[in-house]
Formats: C-alpha cells, structure tokens, sequence
C-alpha cells in the first residue's frame, strides 16, 4: 500500500494563535468573541450542528481548526436565499458544502419514494429543513452569496454522485453532482487527508484551479495532460455492440454512434481526421512503470444515460477501480468537459485516526439548539467509533463506495480514552456505553495477511462467496478490548450496536461468547438480508447455513450465562435476482422460525451501488459486462416491490389479501388457511385492508417524487450509511 504525509505532520496555519473555540461559530456575535475578523473554511451542512465525531460536519472543523484554521458552521440554512450563505462573511480559503451524514433524497424520502415525516437530524425531528439535493441546492447558494470563493464539495451526497449516476427519483441517469453544483473541487471518501493538504495549499497560495494531484478528489478540465497514457475502459471489459450501432469506443470517431448519443469529444493530444473528425488511439496494456500516469477513459454520461449496458460496464469499471493500492485515473466526459477522477485517498493509519476521535469534541448540540431534542444525537451520543470501512462488499451498501474497503482502526488506548470522555463529559450517562463499533462491528483490525496481495487485490469482497484465505480473522483484539471496557470504572455495560458480520464471527466462537455474555442488551441485530441463492448472489452475502452456526452458537452461550437472548435478523425485499417464490420461501421460513418483522426495508436502488446497476440494467455487474451476459431479475413497480414486503410481514392482516392473490397466481393456494403451515388464514378480520368498511375508511396517500432542488442512524433506515465526513 502507498503510503501519505502524515495529517498531523502540518506546520499549523498563523490562525492556530486564537487557540480552539467552545463551539465552532455559527454567527458573528460568536465570531467577535473568538477574536476572529473573519473565517478561513465556512462548513454549510443539511444536518443541525453537534459537536460530535459521528457527525462529518464536527470531523472536518475539528480537524481544521487542529491544524491552525479558523472554521465556522452554516447549519440547516434558509435555501430560498443566499442572505444565510452571507451570514458569516466569505471565509478566506473556501465553502466546504455536506448534505450531513445522510444522502438528502434518502433523508426525505422512503423506498417507496413517499415523503418521510420526520428528520433524525433536526432539532425536535422536524421534515422539511433541507432542500432536495442539498449540495446542489447549497453549493449554488454559496456561490451567489460570494462569486469568487472556491466551493468544494464533499460528505455521503457528493461522494456517492461522483461520476454519471443513476437516479432513483427521477428514473434517468444524472450527470455528476460536481457538474450540476458547479463547484470547484469534489472531496469523496473521509475527507481527512484531502482536506488537510488542500487547506494548506490554498492557504500557501495555490489556486484551486491547479489543485490537480490530490488522492481521493474530482475536478472538471477540458482537455487531456498530453503526457497521460489513456486507456479505453472497453479493454478491460468489452460491453459489444447493442441493435446494430458501432460501439461507441470505436477507434475511428467517424463510426456511428448509438442512438441519442452524441459523437466522442475530442481527447486531448488526439489528431485531427480529415473532415475536422478526430481519431482517438489508445493503449491496450500499460508498463506498471507507467500505471500512475495512466487513466482510464469511461464511457461518456451521454452514452452511460443511453444505454442501460455501458452504465453495467461503467459501474464495473468503478469498483474494479477502487482499492488505493491500485486504482488508476478515471476520466468520463460530460459534454465537452472531462469529469477527472483521482485515486482513492490512503487510507489512515491508527495514530491518525486516534488524532482526529480526540479532537475537542463537546460531544453535544450547538448551545443555539436549547434543550431541544435532536434524535441522532440521541441515539449516539453514549457510542464510540473504533473503526472504518468495510471488506464485505454488499452490493446495496455504500460503505465501502464511501469509505474504502480497507479497514481503519483506532488503537485501543484511544478508544479507552474516549470511553472515559463519555463518561465524564456527557450529561446523562448512566453507565452504558451503547455501541463500540462502526461500518460493522467485528472488522476492527482485520485485513490482508499480506501488505503486498493486498495492494494488488481487485476483489470487490473478501469474504464472498467465501473468506479469503488470506483475510486475518482473529477477533482477539477486539476481544481484549471490550475486556478493557467493561472494567473501566464507572461504565457498567458495553453493548454492541453496530452489525455484527456473523460469517466472520463464527470464525471466532470466542468473540461470539464475548459478545453473547456480555456486550449483548437482550436482542441482538443481524442481517442475513435473504435465504435463496439468487438474491444472495447479486447481494454478495453468505447462506443461511453460516447464520445457523452463528445462532447455534449465541444461544449456547446465552444458555451458559443463564441468560435468554434472541437473534432480531433483518431483510431486504425486492432486491435485484429476487422472485416472488424466493419471498414466499423466506416468509415461510419466518413463520417456521417464529419470526415477525416489526419494521422491512424495501431495496432502496442508492446511487453508484452495484446493486443499483442491477436494478438499472437488468446486467450482473459482479461478472464481465457483454451484451449477452447474465440477466438479473429486478422487482421493479410500486405492485410486487408492495408484495414482496407483504411476504415480510405475513402476520399483517391488512396484506392477507394481496399474500392470497399472489398465492393463488403462484399456484401456491394450499398455503392459504388456518392450518399450522399454511401461510395467511382464508377469512379477513373485520376493519382490516381487505374488508368494505376498511377501503371506505382508508386514507388517501399521493405518490409523490418532488425535486425541489435546482452517518447514519443504527436501525434499517440508516444502517447502510457510512461514518461521516
């Protein structure tokens, strides 16, 4: 693995002298206290301001200022205006634009694109206190609030929408968000390290247009460096020619395009063609002397939009791209503009990682808020961070499109620390530390048994469709430090909050008695996600036999500790390579096991997700794109996404209905009736969904799918997300 100057290593900005605020500043009158005439960074976040390291806003100024900067922070402002973009004045280097901790469009609206009535992230949980697509929204704001000042972009929303995406809510394939925010620079990943080295270079002088070179970032230019080697994505995997049109990746830009899609730009050093044509060559293989001087040419938005195969292609091409050890340029032109995408940043080592979790964090809300409830904040605020990343690779996820694959953990003396800050820092605390986790819970110090096979690594997972026999499972460090926890004084119990990845677990029965015995509040929550091979292929996730040996083992030990504990496993339905015979499977199975979902999670197609290309293609992105290659089946339509989570909850008796119609379609009517293995009984309790006075008495509920835009929470709705900034 390549290695990065250290973020501590810095010589600290001049404005180091005012020393480190009580709060970072969100207003002048604060501002005057501090001394300060004006701010270096101004932070503008979706989320409300808590000075917390769960929350990205609190990461990124807590680390600027660490490094000499004067930070203030714009949170949840008026959209309708630039006046709240001002209130501040124009910071110095640059605006850092964040939707906050979740995906905006994921913040507002459910699975079924239906509006959400509340806001984790906002005082009291009010809706309604962030636009749609609030980088956009923001980073146009800020721009006409001070035209000259650079914006940068970063946080889950932009990291996610980096390069040509596919867009649920609108059903059509965006441009990248660097493009339609019309910002200078996109951070992606943990910003850490890029944001450090481009707040020293801009307060060295640099402009942010020659900022070029730094891992982990995306910037718009119009032609190609004359000395880059390009290298046409279609070597890689060839997507073959769809209805007659020549593959757009032709050498000769003569050839016909596909439908709707305008002919390739020209690349930079190309020579002309007679006719004013251009030809564009390039180089199939490339010296590993010349690798990071080599880019990758992606196909072009316009062509990605057109033609739902070259997105399967391109997306593959992306995670193919992604392990820092290896990853070359990417390149994707918009128009006339390239879209350039830089490597993915080093990740940070442990002596990082401790630096930044104990910055002087207050580890509450912003004063401003008064004791008003803010609901994340309340779920975290007893939990400590001890890793980041993620090597499972599930195709719905987006931790590891956000935070990298490879894992970075904090050091246990650090941790402690941390523990003992809670305790004696947050108002409240009865004892219980509620997680100690991350991504997932059991990575902390996993990797790659070797430095080398890793860096060289192109597997998208290392534990699918099997562990890697070169991934170190040992969980004795993780052992030993919730042993050093729980025998802190003053702490009572450390539970364990965070997902728990059971086929790593029960390469260890030590951990999973550790975590059963002690680190366990009565119920645990696991993900097996689905039982039938398809789904579970497309998921990248282990069979049931694997949750069966981790089941086995919990209980045991529970039995042991004279303790009774149960299992809560969750579910995805309409998951791209789902049948309705597969949730018919896995309903069964819930009621066999005695199993009822209180809350499902519908397959939420988030952009840049492999599992999202599935839903948009109908191609399997985890094996070579051609225009012949597995077909995946993909529930789409409001009618079987709506079944498939009636299967989840088959008690329901207001989806009695629905589960008979389909049962009698799937010739399954033997599982209708009231015997011990039937399925949903044949009468209809009175006041339910299926009977006369319920319809009548039912409310309206509009399908809405409104844009009004020029971390995430432990539970289903936020498990998914990454650790923020």
């Amino acid at each position: 693995m390549q290695t990065a100057p250290d973020i501590t290593g810095y010589r600290r900005h001049w404005a180091e002298r005012f020393g480190t605020a009580p709060f970072l500043p969100m207003s002048r009158a604060e501002m005057d206290l501090l001394g300060w005439d004006s701010c270096d960074v101004i932070i503008v976040s979706g989320d409300a301001y808590v000075d917390h390291p769960s929350f990205g806003m609190a990461i990124v100024g807590r680390v600027l200022e660490a490094q000499g900067f004067r930070v203030g922070i714009i949170a949840q402002p008026d959209w309708h205006s630039a006046d709240a973009f001002a209130a501040l004045g124009p910071p110095n280097l640059f605006f850092g634009i964040t939707a906050g901790n979740m995906d905006s469009m994921v913040n507002r609206y459910t699975a079924d694109r239906r509006v959400r009535s509340d806001d984790a992230y906002t005082p009291g949980g009010a809706a309604g206190q962030r636009p749609d697509r609030s980088v956009i929204v923001y980073a146009q704001r800020a721009r006409e609030a001070f035209r000259d000042v650079p914006i940068v972009i970063g946080g889950i929303e932009a990291s996610l929408r980096r390069i040509a995406h596919f867009d649920y809510w609108s059903e059509t394939v965006r441009r990248s968000v660097l493009l339609d925010a019309k910002a200078d620079l996109l951070v992606y990943g943990n910003g850490e390290r890029q944001i450090c080295e481009l707040a020293h270079r801009l307060a060295g002088g640099e402009s942010i247009r020659d900022i070029t070179d730094v891992r982990g970032t995306v910037f718009a230019r119009r032609g190609l460096p004359a000395d880059w080697i390009e290298i046409d994505s279609t070597h890689l995997d060839a997507p073959g020619p769809l209805n007659a049109p020549a593959d757009p990746y032709a050498m000769a830009a003569s050839a016909p395009a596909a439908p709707g899609v305008p002919p390739s730009a020209p690349c930079g050093g190309a020579p002309a063609a007679p006719g004013g044509e251009r030809v564009v060559r390039f180089v199939r293989r490339v010296k590993n002397a010349d690798r990071e001087r080599s880019v990758i040419r992606m196909p072009a938005w316009e062509a990605v939009a057109a033609d739902p195969v070259l997105y399967a292609h391109a997306s593959r091409i992306l995670h193919l791209e992604s392990n820092p050890g290896n990853a070359r340029a990417l390149v994707q032109r918009h128009g006339d503009t390239e879209v350039w995408l830089n490597p993915p940043p080093i990740p940070l080592t442990s002596g990082e990682m401790d630096w930044v979790y104990e910055r002087p964090y207050r580890r509450a809300p912003h004063p401003r808020y008064g004791k008003a409830n803010i609901p994340a904040y309340k779920m975290i605020r007893f939990s400590v961070a001890i890793q980041r990343g993620c090597f499972g690779g599930c195709t719905f996820c987006s931790i590891t499109e956000h935070e990298g694959r490879i894992i970075q953990s904090r050091s246990e003396d650090s941790v402690l620390r941390e523990i003992e800050a809670v305790r004696d820092q947050v108002p409240g605390f009865t004892g219980v530390i509620s997680d100690l986790g991350g991504p997932t819970a059991n990575m902390y110090r996993l990797a790659c048994k070797s430095r080398e096979i890793e860096s060289a690594c192109r597997r998208p997972s290392c534990v699918y469709p099997g562990i890697c026999p070169n991934l170190d499972t040992d969980h004795a460090p993780l052992i030993r430090l919730y042993r050093r926890a729980r025998a802190l004084p003053g702490i009572k119990k450390v539970l364990i909050a965070s997902g728990v990845r059971y086929d790593l677990a029960i390469e260890s029965p030590e951990y999973v008695k550790e975590l059963a015995q002690h680190h366990t509040g009565g119920y645990l929550k696991i993900a097996p996600e689905a039982l039938a091979e398809g789904p579970l292929s497309k998921m990248m996730k282990p069979g049931v036999a694997a949750y069966d040996r981790f089941k086995e083992l919990f209980d045991r030990y529970s039995k042991q500790a004279g303790k009774e504990q149960y299992l809560i496993p969750y579910f995805i339905a309409a998951h791209p390579g789902t049948s309705d015979e597969d949730m018919l499977e896995l309903a069964l199975w819930l009621k066999k096991n005695g199993l009822r979902a209180d809350q499902v999670q519908a397959f939420l197609p988030g952009p840049m997700a492999t599992a999202t290309a599935m839903y948009h293609s109908g191609k399997n992105p985890l094996r070579r794109i051609t225009r012949s290659s597995e077909e995946v089946l993909t529930p789409k339509g409001l009618k079987v996404r709506r079944l498939h989570k009636a299967f989840l909850r088959y008690h329901d008796a207001n989806n009695w209905p629905l589960l008979r119609e389909a049962l009698r379609r799937m010739g399954r009517a033997d599982l209708i009736g009231n015997g011990r293995h039937q399925l949903v009984p044949a009468y209809q309790p009175a006041g339910t969904a299926g009977t006369p006075a319920a319809r009548r008495a039912a409310p309206v509920r509009p399908f809405r799918t409104q844009h009004t835009g020029l971390p995430q929470l432990p539970g289903r709705r936020g498990r998914r997300g990454p650790q923020p900034s």
